[in-house]
């Protein structure tokens, strides 16, 4: 294989982040290469340089970074001592190590957000029922019990409503911490990027549905939020990303209650909360990711049109996808369709398709006949 051409970005993980991912790079004269578990990873089939190995051991790690301009990920789960590791060799590492610990340790981020004043809900760590019932005493009923580690995509999420459910997660021995229950109105994001130099711009507030701890729409931007409420959300958003020092993007998801925001989560790569930028926003995520890592001016996030909205396609039970095309195209040549290159399984995210327009109801529509048609053939 001839040599790069143009910057080359690691991308430590090979899944459909790393592969929509490379559809900026091409644009950009970046070439990417990635670690993969197995030459059949979403990413693995698209992208010419793949090496294959366990993101886990730190050889292997230094010699996957050998030749990189930076260095990334398409998940969380590098062990942070290895991240230390590779920055300590001299490599361009994005988000750091003491970024991501942030995104990789809820007990961690719930410290380090309440000592920078973010909005979080009452929060402990803790280790025996009676910790439970003690928070539950102060707080009240139902607790959320968390794995201080590895949960996402409503894994690793209790709503406990007693201490016997309470009894029945902490006999599994996984670390947790406790949280009030936050009775929100509904769930926002906020997409920032941040470069090296500093210079941070941030994507319109949007609202993300869910269904059984699963995104399943995304509405850009956020409908009916009030314009000072977005621009605090922003402001919260950008923030964060500068006291924790986070290069690349940042997603940080917020309740919304009666109250005010509530910061949730935060995931340091690009995020699902994003995808809609691909075709709705002129910078896609994926573009502003690689110009952050690589230290370029970031471009513009404004949208493409007054409404985006993005539905995440689920695996149903026939797996034949591409035979339902024709009907989506035909039915609505204005829909975008992004396919994962994974195996279709029951509830697992295999792809999405994004719509626009002037009217949020029609979009909406128009997204989820789309979706539903795609991943279930029925009408709706």
């Amino acid at each position: 294989m001839a040599g790069p051409i143009g910057p080359v970005v690691g991308v430590i993980g090979a899944g459909q982040l790393a592969r929509m991912t490379q559809q900026a790079a091409i644009a950009l004269g970046v070439e990417l290469r990635v670690l993969a578990n197995s030459p059949d990873e979403s990413a693995a089939r698209v992208i010419a340089d793949v090496r294959l190995g366990d993101y886990r051991d730190l050889a292997t790690l230094r010699d996957f970074a050998k030749g990189c301009d930076a260095i990334t990920f398409d998940h969380e789960h590098v062990p942070t001592e290895h991240i230390r590791a590779l920055a300590g060799d001299g490599f361009a590492v994005h988000p750091g190590a003491d970024a991501l610990v942030h995104a990789q340790d809820k007990a961690v981020m719930r410290e380090r957000l309440t000592a920078i004043g973010a909005p979080c809900p009452p929060w402990r760590r803790i280790a025996t029922v009676a910790d439970v019932e003690e928070f539950a005493g102060e707080n009240g009923w139902p607790v959320v019990l968390k794995a201080v580690r590895g949960g996402y995509d409503g894994r690793g999420v209790w709503v406990c409503r007693s201490a016997q459910e309470a009894a029945e997660v902490l006999a599994t021995g996984v670390p947790l911490m406790a949280e009030a229950f936050v009775p929100f109105e509904r769930e926002l994001a906020v997409l920032v990027a941040r470069s090296p130099h500093g210079q941070g711009v941030s994507y319109p507030v949007v609202e993300t549905v869910q269904r059984d701890g699963i995104c399943v729409e995304v509405l850009a931007p956020a409908p009916g939020l009030d314009a000072e409420e977005a621009a605090q959300a922003q402001r919260i958003a950008l923030r964060i990303a500068h006291e924790l020092g986070v290069t690349g993007l940042l997603a940080v998801e917020m309740f919304a209650t009666a109250s005010g925001l509530v910061v949730n989560e935060l995931a340091m790569r690009p995020h699902n909360s994003g995808h809609w930028t691909i075709d709705g926003a002129r910078t896609s995520q994926f573009e502003q990711h690689l110009r952050a890592v690589l230290d370029l001016p970031l471009g513009s996030p404004s949208m493409s049109a007054p409404v985006v909205v993005m539905a995440n396609l689920l695996g149903g039970d026939d797996p034949d996808l591409f035979s339902r095309y024709e009907h989506v195209m035909a039915h609505d040549p204005g829909i975008k369709v992004h396919f994962y290159g994974k195996e279709v399984r029951p509830g697992r995210k295999i792809g999405h398709v994004t719509a626009f327009g002037d009217d949020l109801d029609e979009v909406r529509a128009r997204a989820r006949h789309a979706a539903v048609y795609l991943s279930e053939g029925v009408y709706t």
